[in-house]
């Protein structure tokens, strides 16, 4: 299982100024379960899974200089727990030893809000998405590691090159109030009051060939609201879908070579909701500090995305991401060279000491949730009669609780202490992954901080330090101290209390440090995070053993497609449409359930014939009688019919 070395690969030893990394990269389907659990990211327990939108993938980069080699995941995931990291790492440790390790391997997730649940070992998270649940974690484990294993097996001498640019109109700030308490000299150092840039980072074989790429940009993949109840993708996985489908030409999705990663960033206060929130019974804006309703609350407040719907919302920003990672993929920029470097600590967050000035020094708190955690956002608000921005004094909040989760330990600890710390750096790219949700003007801190530590030695020069949200353990919300003064639902969510991020920053400069002078060998490692084997629970139900009707069997088609379909509406052309197939799965009475295949496919001319042997799909999953040949997706939408198939569920 050992990598090849550079010069096993190549037939000649590279000179030192044509000296190429071996890459590989890799995907793999870990969608899981899409019924009947709870998704994960609005903390409904009530909204469970019952079909597909679209599929889960993770995606592996492997990159290895011949001394060193790191691995980047981006998983369509909601976002890494700490027992998911720690079950991907022992299962990576039976198959090859000590090559992929805590100090090399960065797990991320892209933030989907729509990813099966309980995949979380504290107690929290598990009674907002009805416990631990093997059925959840494993494929997401097996799912990861075979990302792993398909980057692993391919790796090839190749160059890196990065790009980068602005993507406007994508993102708004949902919580502009608390942005706006930074201060004013800091923001006006900025033109927005999100980050626009776009990281690109592309793969290629020496023969300039593409094999991959990954890229990062801050929003949040909540297009798809807390109304769904499909696994999906969201905008990341959108993204990711349009620029590997055009990379792999006349595969199907999930297949072909060419892997396009697109990860989280400091997304925190990032919506992609850009019509804003608006009350739903009246039409009208929501309350700018508070974001809730004269009548309704904050449950009557939502963020509205650009589309006519949640469907059309997620294809609208996920193709202006690949649009704009597509536009950046074909500049190829400044090729990335030098060597790679990884460095990693285990931190107790909760009673860090943050040296100040000279006199004065600060502490982090043990983890607690403010009031207005309970209000949630305007991408989906909490039903308590809470509402965001309002602490119970109106002074300098030192630190506001509902629940002081460092104090509940039954069954387990309600919120983690150990947190991970990383950071790898690929030439002069330093991918600093962060164990939570970092708001904009919270990332812009701490990029400034590990660029001026990895340049202080001059070992790094033109350093691009790009934010991997959501990573290896997830640690809710990291704010400003500023910010956590406004306790909207992002500072309420800063578990560790207001200095949660000058912990963050002493321990990133810290780790940026070593790899500037070479020292990284002489961090301590710090105290490993826990593996509880006991007191997991599962509030779920067994699930029930569906059975036929009298006279029938599973996969008959209770409602056949017509034969003719005809156009219904228009809408402007050009706006790609290849999230066309949904499966909808409905548990009925009597053990008896049904599933609906939707297809919303583009107009043809009047009369043309589409019949379900056209049209129909089935897969092991679906049970469904009709079978024909995949399709590879639908060309650009200009117009709209929906065709059903409704066939009995297994």
């Amino acid at each position: 299982n050992e990598l090849p070395s550079l010069s096993s690969v190549l037939s000649d030893p590279p000179s030192p100024q044509d000296n190429p990394y071996l890459i590989g990269v890799g995907r793999a389907d870990c969608t899981g379960p899409p019924a009947e659990i709870p998704l994960m990211g609005y903390a409904n327990p009530e909204q469970t899974a019952a079909g597909i939108h679209t599929r889960l993938y993770s995606r592996a980069f492997i990159i290895d200089d011949g001394r060193r080699r790191v691995v980047f995941v981006t998983a369509d995931v909601g976002m890494i727990s700490q027992r998911l990291r720690l079950e991907v790492l022992r299962a990576l440790q039976v198959k090859y030893g000590d090559l992929y390790r805590q100090e090399n391997l960065v797990l991320s997730g892209t933030h989907t809000h729509c990813g099966p649940a309980g995949y979380f070992q504290y107690t929290l998270f598990m009674v907002t998405s009805k416990g631990f649940m093997k059925a959840s974690i494993k494929p997401l484990v097996n799912g990861i590691v075979k990302s792993i294993d398909i980057a692993h097996r391919n790796v090839k001498p190749g160059r890196i090159y990065r790009s980068r640019g602005a993507l406007e109109h994508s993102s708004l700030n949902r919580s502009p109030h608390s942005y706006l308490n930074n201060p004013k000299e800091e923001r006006d150092r900025y033109q927005w009051n999100t980050d626009k840039q776009v990281l690109v980072l592309k793969f290629t074989d020496l023969d300039g060939d593409g094999i991959g790429m990954l890229s990062w940009f801050a929003v949040h993949a909540v297009s798809m609201n807390y109304t769904n109840r499909m696994v999906s993708s969201d905008n990341m996985g959108y993204a990711s879908y349009l620029m590997e489908q055009e990379k792999n030409r006349g595969q199907l999705p999930g297949q072909g070579g060419f892997v396009a990663g697109f990860s989280s960033s400091n997304l925190g206060d990032v919506s992609p909701n850009t019509r804003g929130p608006r009350c739903m019974n009246t039409g009208l804006p929501c309350d700018y500090l508070n974001s809730s309703c004269p009548i309704g609350g904050t449950k009557m407040c939502k963020a509205f995305g650009p589309g006519d719907d949640m469907f059309d919302s997620t294809r609208i920003i996920g193709h202006s991401v690949y649009r704009k990672a597509k536009e950046l993929y074909a500049m190829a920029g400044e090729e990335v060279v030098g060597s790679l470097q990884a460095a990693h600590q285990w931190v107790n967050m909760t009673d860090v000491t943050v040296q100040i000035n000279d006199t004065h020094t600060v502490s982090t708190c043990k983890p607690a949730l403010g009031h207005s955690f309970a209000a949630g956002t305007t991408d989906g608000g909490g039903d308590l009669n809470f509402t965001q921005g309002d602490p119970p004094e109106k002074v300098e909040v030192k630190y506001v609780c509902v629940c002081v989760c460092s104090q509940m330990n039954w069954p387990l600890p309600w919120h983690p202490q150990i947190v991970d710390v990383q950071i790898i750096t690929i030439g002069s790219v330093a991918v600093v992954a962060v164990p939570g949700e970092m708001t904009t003007m919270s990332g812009r801190r701490l990029r400034e901080a590990v660029k001026q530590e990895l340049e202080s030695e001059g070992a790094f020069k033109d350093t691009e330090v790009v934010l991997a949200g959501l990573s290896n353990i997830y640690t809710h919300y990291i704010t400003t101290y500023e910010e956590y003064q406004v306790q909207r639902y992002e500072g309420a969510s800063t578990i560790y209390g207001p200095h949660t991020l000058s912990a963050y920053l002493q321990k990133y400069r810290g780790l940026a440090r070593a790899i500037a002078q070479d020292k990284v060998s002489e961090l301590p490692l710090g105290p490993p995070p826990p593996f509880f084997e006991k007191n997991l629970f599962n509030l779920l139900p067994a699930p029930s053993v569906d059975r036929a009707p009298e006279n029938s069997s599973f996969g008959d088609v209770l409602q056949q497609v017509y034969p003719i379909y005809r156009q219904v509406r228009q809408r402007p052309s050009g706006l790609m449409s290849e999230l066309c197939l949904r499966f909808h799965w409905l548990k009925g009475s009597n053990q008896q359930s049904n599933a609906t295949i939707e297809w919303h496919i583009p107009s043809r001319p009047p009369g043309v014939s589409t019949g379900s042997n056209t049209w129909g799909t089935t897969s092991s999953g679906w049970a469904g009688r009709p079978s024909s040949r995949p399709t590879r997706g639908c060309p650009s939408l200009q117009g709209h019919r929906q065709l059903l198939l409704t066939v009995r569920s297994q």
